[in-house]
C-alpha cells in the first residue's frame, strides 16, 4: 500500500505537509484514531489483535471514501488503496481461520456509498483532515506491519 504517495498529492494540492503544523487542528478535528493497544501487551492475545487490525482497517477504508472527495485526479491510486486495505483484511480473516481462531466473520468491507465518510465544517478542515487522516493511517500500517512480522518470526 502506498499511503506515502496519496498523502505526498495531499501535500502538493494543498500545501499540507507537516503534521506537526497540524496539531492543533489534530485535536480540534477530533477524528478517530484506529488503536493496536492490544497487540502490545502482555499476555498477549492474537485473536484480540487480529481483531484490533481488522476493525482499524475497516475504519481506514472507509476514511478513504473522504480522501477520495478530497483528491478527485488521484481516484485511481485512492480506490488502489481502498482495494489493498480490503485484500489486507480479508488476508488476515484467513489467518484467524487457519489458526483456528472463532472470532465471528466480519462483513468487509462496507458496501459501497456506506462507508466512514467525515464531514467537516471547512475546506481547511476538510484538507487537513484528509492529510491527518493519512498520517494516522501510515503509523497504523507501519505499526500493524511489525505486529505481524512479529508473529510469522518471534
Amino acid at each position: 500500500m502506498d499511503v506515502e504517495t496519496v498523502r505526498q498529492h495531499m501535500c502538493d494540492n494543498f500545501q499540507l505537509c507537516k503534521e506537526e503544523e497540524l496539531m492543533l487542528v489534530k485535536q480540534n478535528l477530533n477524528i478517530f484514531q484506529p488503536s493496536l493497544n492490544q497487540c502490545l501487551s502482555k499476555p498477549f492475545q492474537v485473536d484480540v489483535c487480529f481483531s484490533q487490525i481488522r476493525e482499524g482497517l475497516q475504519t481506514y477504508h472507509g476514511y478513504l471514501s473522504t480522501i477520495a472527495q478530497l483528491l478527485p485526479g488521484h481516484s485511481t491510486q485512492v480506490e488502489g488503496l481502498q482495494l489493498d486495505t480490503s485484500n489486507l483484511s480479508t488476508n488476515i480473516q484467513q489467518q484467524i481461520e487457519a489458526l483456528g481462531l472463532n472470532m465471528g466473520m466480519v462483513t468487509y468491507p462496507k458496501e459501497e456509498g456506506q462507508g466512514t465518510l467525515l464531514t467537516f465544517s471547512s475546506q481547511f478542515y476538510q484538507q487537513a483532515g484528509g492529510y491527518i487522516i493519512l498520517a494516522n493511517f501510515q503509523l497504523f500500517l507501519d505499526l500493524a506491519y511489525r505486529v505481524l512480522r512479529h508473529l510469522i518470526m518471534p
